[in-house]
């Protein structure tokens, strides 16, 4: 069974940073491309970043490039998303997902990520 399960979420102010984990199981990790989606309160879910499975194709959403960086140690079951710069547009529940450049997919329950002065 797939498990997903996110950290790391919290109340930051606007221009910081803050570090979501993703700790995977279930499934053979480094076998698959990964991805972080993220859905505000009352909209849809929206892609954010995916990396590929030895991290040497990463993509990201418009919204997001240049200040997201997203990251997987394979050894560890392991995916990350540094978040710099943020906006208070960031603020959603961030879930990550076995998915490739999609929402589509198993994903966890997510870490909330609320950006406030």
């Amino acid at each position: 069974e797939v498990q997903l399960v996110e950290s790391g979420g919290g109340l930051v102010q606007p221009g910081g940073s803050l570090r979501l984990s993703c700790a995977a199981s279930g499934f053979v990790f480094s076998s698959y491309g990964m991805s972080w989606v993220r859905q505000a309160p009352g909209k849809e879910l929206e892609w954010v970043a995916s990396i590929s499975v030895s991290s040497s194709n990463i993509y990201y959403a418009d919204s997001v490039k240049g200040r997201f960086t997203i990251s997987r140690d394979n050894a560890k079951n392991a995916l990350y998303l540094q978040l710099n710069s943020l906006k208070t547009s960031d603020t959603a529940m961030y879930h990550c997902a076995l998915a490739w450049r999609t929402v589509e997919g198993a994903r966890g329950q997510g870490t909330q990520v609320t950006v406030s002065s």
